[in-house]
């Protein structure tokens, strides 16, 4: 499936503009010129196709009380699904990407207390296939508002 014109202008929306109120796909089919039943449709063919993941909210995980931190781990090749899997089933894991070099499982942690983010730490650093860990915690926070306009 290739994007429309159409497919474009309403991802270019959603990365920054969805409307908080109590239909906000309507109010989105609104501004372009549709029926919030085509918006409807359009979304959950994206997502079908992969172009979309989620729609969802961003908070200011300090503001509520979240402790956050970046997590290198140096996995076995053959046990990088698993560990991936493993680490996705904890409410406060995101951002979990395979990268090159000797550290090649980074995610994000976010927890309510310092407490239960050593005890996830704990837990992760002993699955099966994790050889090395780098707990990353931020000094300063750069929040970097990222969104890709589509033509």
């Amino acid at each position: 499936m290739e994007l429309t014109s159409f497919d474009k202008s309403l991802l270019n929306l959603l990365q920054g503009n969805l409307p908080v109120c109590s239909r906000p796909f309507a109010a989105l089919a609104e501004k372009l010129g549709t029926t919030e039943a085509h918006i409807l449709e359009r979304l959950q063919e994206l997502k079908k196709e992969g172009y979309l993941r989620r729609i969802g909210t961003f908070f200011n995980s300090n503001r509520l009380g979240y402790k956050g931190t970046l997590v290198a781990l140096r996995v076995d090749p053959d046990r990088m699904k698993s560990v991936a899997e493993a680490i996705n089933r904890y409410p406060g894991a995101t951002h979990n990407y395979e990268r090159e070099g000797r550290y090649n499982l980074w995610f994000t942690l976010l927890t309510p207390a310092l407490d239960k983010e050593k005890e996830i730490l704990q837990e992760v650093k002993a699955l099966p296939g994790v050889k090395g860990m780098l707990n990353l915690k931020a000094q300063k926070k750069y929040k970097i508002n990222v969104q890709f306009k589509l033509a």
